[in-house]
């Protein structure tokens, strides 16, 4: 009889833990997809921020190689001028 009391009290216990568990589920899953949101918000936000800082590094970056070609674009027609003036 003493084996019959010993698995009759595992029992309990295991079902009150599975009963906690089926009740807990929604609970925890609905904590879950309300982290997640939020999480994945403030990734968003984070990697739209980095985007934005690296584009205006590379936008920056086009305009001084820009400045530079112009730059060198007239140091180009000032030697053809400077040349056409020596042969003529």
């Amino acid at each position: 009889m003493s084996d019959d009391t010993s698995e009759s009290s595992n029992a309990k216990p295991q079902d009150l833990l599975a009963r906690l568990k089926q009740m807990a589920e929604p609970i925890v899953t609905t904590i879950d997809n309300r982290l997640s949101g939020q999480v994945d918000k403030r990734v968003d936000k984070r990697v739209e921020e980095s985007f934005k800082d690296r584009l205006s590094v590379i936008e920056r970056a086009i305009a001084d190689l820009g400045r530079e070609i112009k730059e060198l674009r007239e140091l180009i027609r000032e030697g053809d001028t400077s040349e056409e003036a020596k042969e003529g």
